[in-house]
Formats: structure tokens, sequence, C-alpha cells
């Protein structure tokens, strides 16, 4: 008989670890020791379960690459002794959160799937528990003894996602999170469907890869109409800045004006990595089908594909903190390194 699957369930902070007191209405931090008691539905799951928390939790909105790194390094050492890790995450930077992870740790044979809620453990109404459950339960899957999902994902609101491939998209509604060039990996229905064809395939042979350095000297600047030199200029200009997101416009198109082509021409001759991603929610950068992208690609600016914002600035960081040769850059960002966008 096989041992049941064990999951590492880890606390960094957010709406999902909060528990309302209903005299005074204010939240507080809620005990994950007493996790079954809150939620005896648990139970019902084959596997068995156990908690870390933050010594301080901490609102997403502080999430920094400090915090990734924390995050990694508690999933690492606690590796060989679980089968799946699911990370309690605050929803507004949890899409950068997961992409960080995907680039920090690669090469997983088992998964971490990011979740949380739009709502407080304790509310009535609360996305919190199904979130929660059905989070663990897909961690938990395994196959002749091996994890199904061996990579970074988010899990909400009835779907998995590659963690990489999400944004956030919605403040209010239970469906906060899309993937919009990248199909989800499994639904939550009466039965849960996975979409074998859509997992990632690591290569497990090579080993566990990990690298905590990030280099956060990078900054995303997006395009609007009626931008201008000066400002364009002084973002450029930043002291110690080595990388720029650059959010263009449908395809990748950007104004054909000499100032500002010539612009972004001396920042790469003086080394800055320009990454050119679109403003659009789907779709991806052609730079090259429209005359107002064709001057970006001459001068060497990077091509986006179709990845997010999120994952951009992040691999950014990931290839930056590596201190990958500038003559290299740009080769390797345009290629996926772990799933995070099509060629």
């Amino acid at each position: 008989m096989m041992p049941k699957p064990k999951i590492l369930l880890l606390y960094t902070g957010g709406t999902i670890g909060m528990v309302k007191n209903f005299e005074t209405g204010a939240l507080k931090v809620f005990n994950f020791k007493k996790l079954l008691q809150q939620i005896p539905e648990l139970k019902q799951l084959d596997c068995d379960i156990e908690t870390f928390s933050f010594e301080a939790p901490i609102d997403s909105s502080n999430m920094d690459p400090s915090q990734w790194e924390k995050i990694a390094q508690i999933i690492i050492a606690h590796y060989d002794a679980f089968d799946g890790f699911v990370v309690l995450h605050g929803s507004d930077t949890m899409s950068y959160t997961a992409s960080a992870l995907s680039f920090i740790v690669q090469n997983l044979a088992k998964p971490i799937i990011l979740t949380g809620s739009q709502l407080p453990i304790g509310d009535l109404r609360t996305d919190a528990k199904e979130n929660l459950i059905t989070a663990i339960q897909i961690a938990s899957l395994q196959e002749n003894g091996t994890s199904v999902i061996k990579e970074v994902c988010l899990y909400f609101e009835y779907k998995l996602y590659r963690g990489n491939r999400t944004t956030k998209i919605s403040a209010e509604h239970f469906h906060a999170f899309t993937s919009p060039n990248y199909p989800a990996l499994a639904e939550s229905g009466v039965h849960l469907k996975i979409n074998d064809a859509a997992l990632y395939a690591p290569e497990i042979k090579s080993g566990l890869q990990i690298n905590y350095t990030l280099d956060g000297n990078v900054a995303i600047v997006k395009l609007f109409p009626g931008i201008n030199a000066t400002v364009l200029q002084a973002m450029l200009s930043i002291p110690g800045l080595k990388g720029v997101i650059l959010e263009t416009y449908g395809s990748g198109n950007a104004p054909s004006s000499h100032w500002f082509v010539g612009i972004l021409q001396k920042a790469i001759e003086k080394g800055l990595h320009i990454v050119n991603v679109t403003q659009c929610s789907g779709g991806r950068v052609n730079m090259g089908q429209y005359e107002t992208s064709t001057l970006l690609k001459e001068i060497g600016v990077i091509s986006g594909a179709d990845i997010t914002t999120e994952a951009a600035i992040t691999k950014m960081m990931y290839l930056l903190g590596k201190e990958t040769a500038p003559h290299n850059f740009k080769e390797q960002f345009e290629t996926p390194l772990c799933g995070e966008m099509s060629l």
C-alpha cells in the first residue's frame, strides 16, 4: 500500500489567512495549527497535511525578491520530506510571486501551487475553502508514485493555471485571475479534469536547479499617447538601471518618432536591456509586423513574445541575477526557460 502523499501548506499572508471577529468586524490572522478544526473537510483528502507560517505574515503588497527567496528556501528545506507544496498568498501580487518562483526553482519533480482568496476564510460566502481544499487535492495527485503536476502553478476559482502565465484581472470577482495566452492546466467541477497536454514536462534528469539571486535594478515603462522625450529620458537614465520592460501597443508597436527611437537606441548602446511586451491582455509581440515596430527590432529591442508583464519583469531579475553575459542576454530572454512564453 502506497503511503499517503505529504503536503506542506505554507502561509505567507493575505486575505485567505484571515478570520473575522464577528463582534468587532476586525480581521486577524488565522491560527493554521487549528486548520483541521476550522476546515474539517480537509480530513476527507487522501493526504497528510503539515503547516508552516511566516513568523510575521505580510500583505502581498509588501512582497519583494527577498520574500520570494524566503518562500523558495522554505520549500527547498522541506523538498525531500514532502510530495507537494501549497503556498497561501495575497492575491494582489500572486502572479509576480508565482512567476518569480518558477525561475528561482526550476526542473521541479513536485508541484508548488499558490492560492488565496477574495474573502477571509471565516466569511459566510468565502471562496477560501474551495480554493484551499482543491489546491491541496491537486498538489497531492500522483500516478505510479510520482507527482502529476511538476511546476509552479496558481489555483483560483475552479481553475489551475501555469503560474508564470497568469495575471490578476479583478479586485472584486471570485474569478480574479486569467491565463491570457495559455490554457488552464486543470478545471475543477463535478470532476477534476486535468489537461495533460498542457502540463509542463521538466528535464528531471538534470535535477533541481536553484538560483536565489534576483537583481531588482529593473523598471516597467508603459507607453501612452503623449509620452515625451523628457519623461522617457528620465526613466531610462535612472542610476544603476539594468533592464526595462517596455509595455507597447498591440503587437509591439511604439512611436516611430526619431527622438523616441533615438533615446531607446542610446540606452541599449550603453548596455540597458529593453524588452518589448504588449499592453494588451492577450496576444503577442511580433516586431516587424508593422512599420512602427520594425525600428525597435532594428535597434536591438528584445521580443517578449506572449509573456506576461509579471513573468517578464521577474525573468529579467533572474537573468540579471545570474549575471548573464550581455551578448547572450537577448537570446536567453527570447528562449522559454520554464514554459513562461511560446516560441
